[in-house]
Parts: C-alpha cells; structure tokens; sequence
C-alpha cells in the first residue's frame, strides 16, 4: 500500500518512512529540499534495505501534486512538509502563512480532485500540527480538549490547518482525518544514519545542545531562567523520533481500519526542563555543555507537556524511549555526521 509523505526527506518524515517501511508499506517521498537534503534518500535505502521513490517538487503546486497522487494512488497521505522555526515566523509571518496555511489547501484541493482514481474508499490524512496550538496553557498535562490558542505565527498556521480540517470533515463526513498534536522531537535512528540536520544555526535545543558538544558552537544560550519552574528554564516534553514515527504508522492504521477521524496528543506525559536536557546531554557524550543565560524568546511558554491517555487508549501507541536514550542516539547521529548530510 503506497503512502505519500509530503516532506518526507524531513527530519521527522524520514523516520516515519522507515517506520512505515517497516509496517509493511510503501512510502512515497515528495519533497523540495527546502530545508532537508537529497542524500537523506540514499541512506533510506541503506536502512530498509529498498529504494523509497522520491518526487521532487513542491506541494503548493497543486496541478504538479494531482499528477503525483494519480501516478501513485496512495490509500494514505501524510503531510508534514511546513515551515517550523517559532523565531523565523515571528520575524517572517507571511512566510509561514503561505507555506503552512497554502501548502495545506493545495494538498487538500489536489487530493479532493483525485479521490474518485485513487485506490483509498474515501481520501485517508495524517497531518502534522504540534502542541503550539495550546498556546500558553493555564495547567499541565495538557489533554487534547484544552482551549487552543497561539503565541506566534508557527502556531497560528497550525491552528489554522485544524480548523480548515474540521471544516472539510464537515463538509464532506466520508473524508478520515488524523491530527497530531506533536510536543517536542529529539534524537535519531539508532543506526545514525539520518538525524536532526538543521539548515541553519538550529532553533531547536536538542541539535543546538549537540552541535555545542561536537564543537561548532561554543556555548547554549538558554533563553530565560525565571519562568516558574523548578529550576527557572523552559520544561517541555521531548518525545523520541522514533516514538513519534511510530504513532504515525499507528494513526494511519487506525484510520485504514476504523475509518474515523481524530485528534491526540503524541508526548510522553513529563516535562524536562532546558537544563535537564543539558545535563543528560553531558552524560550521553562524556563532554562538557557550556551554557549563558540570555533573555526570554518571544512567543516561547514557560512549560508544555502532554496527558498521552488518548492516544494509548484509542491508537494503542506508547511512548517508550527515556530522555538518555533520546540524546545517546542524537550524539551518535552527530558524532558520525558533524556536518549533518553535508560532507
């Protein structure tokens, strides 16, 4: 069965490939390489052991994308190709509207325009959002009927994606839907093959954090530590890429075998503070993590993790992996790739 990743050359839609590789199914990549790299597909084959076919174009060419999916006639779509940077959106908002909010509508008018020839009952998407469309949340853990909301232009944009989604459902019931509220990805495949390899000075912690133990950085800027927390940094939930992928082959299934939308949460249930991360980062590479306290980022939130029950009991998927593991493999990813897929 073909499943179309749109960005799937990505970090987190690489290893959903391999997870849905693994599952028994076939992906199909469509990617533009905007902020990913074309050699992540031949180490795809390397880990599957099979050549994942690769469409190279982008998704907000609507008429380029109903090729796509009538070449291919996948039962399922997954789309993760966005925009993702919550500093970048507060400094080029019209940036992330046009290609998270326009990406989106032009994935779903290509998929509505070539329902009837594709090979799924009724048209099958897993999109991609994040726990940002919890803005700031008055408590912790955060369950999936919170009130949503945003702190900045990234999150608006996914905000938006849902709602257009409870829309089209709406509109037209036979369509299967699974939204996926993601907290916060780290790590990579235990082969250390594919991994976190940002374009630009990371945005993230986690890459950030590693790129300082190999040496391209000379120290983390942690951004504010006086929220209230436990020890004045931001506390978030960082989930394993690994888990994560798997909850996508899990939300596909269930879509495939219930036929019913939803939306869960895809976290591990704690919270890790910024200097936890760090300290655990220490450990897993045997090296120093130097640090400077600089002021707060706007749009960041003091703390943000997820109550998971629903997507245990209704996907009967589980995060497994423990934050030592999450960085041993991201330092074995960046140990044997000091330049990410760059030579």
């Amino acid at each position: 069965m073909n499943i179309l990743l749109t960005g799937g050359a990505g970090y987190i839609g690489s290893h959903t490939a391999v997870a849905l590789v693994e599952a028994g199914f076939r992906p199909i990549v469509l990617d533009n390489f905007s902020n990913s790299h074309p050699a992540v597909m031949e180490r795809l084959a390397r880990i599957t052991g099979t050549t994942i076919p690769l469409e190279r174009g982008d998704v907000l060419d609507t008429p380029w994308v109903e090729s796509v999916l009538r070449q291919h006639r996948p039962v399922g779509v997954v789309h993760f190709a966005a925009d993702k940077a919550v500093g970048e959106s507060v400094a080029q908002p019209l940036k992330y509207f046009h290609h998270n909010i326009g990406g989106a509508v032009s994935l779903l008018r290509a998929m509505e325009a070539t329902a009837s020839e594709a090979d799924m009952p009724a048209p099958t998407l897993v999109f991609s959002s994040s726990a940002t469309v919890y803005g700031d949340p008055a408590s912790v853990p955060i369950t999936e009927d919170f009130p949503r909301s945003h702190t900045n232009p990234y999150g608006h944009t996914k905000l938006v994606v849902e709602d257009m989604l409870t829309a089209l459902n709406a509109a037209q019931p036979n369509w299967r839907i699974a939204t996926l509220r993601y907290f916060n990805p780290v790590g990579a495949h235990p082969s250390g093959l594919i991994g976190e390899d940002p374009a630009d000075i990371p945005n993230n912690l986690m890459p950030y954090v590693a790129q300082v133990a190999i040496g391209r950085h000379e120290a983390l800027s942690v951004f504010g530590d006086d929220y209230p927390t436990p020890d004045g940094t931001g506390v978030r939930d960082y989930i394993h890429v690994q888990d994560l992928a798997a909850g996508h082959v899990a939300a596909l299934q269930t879509l495939l075998n219930k036929g019913k939308s939803f939306t869960v949460n895809l976290g591990t249930g704690r919270g890790h503070s910024v200097l936890e991360v760090v300290k655990a980062f220490e450990r897993a590479s045997g090296r120093p993590v130097p640090y400077r306290i600089a002021p707060r980022r706007p749009g960041d939130v003091a703390q943000c993790w997820a109550d998971p029950t629903r997507a245990e009991a209704l996907l009967g998927w589980k995060a497994q992996r423990t934050l030592d593991e999450m960085c041993a493999d991201a330092w074995r990813w960046q140990q044997g790739n000091p330049n990410g897929y760059r030579p």
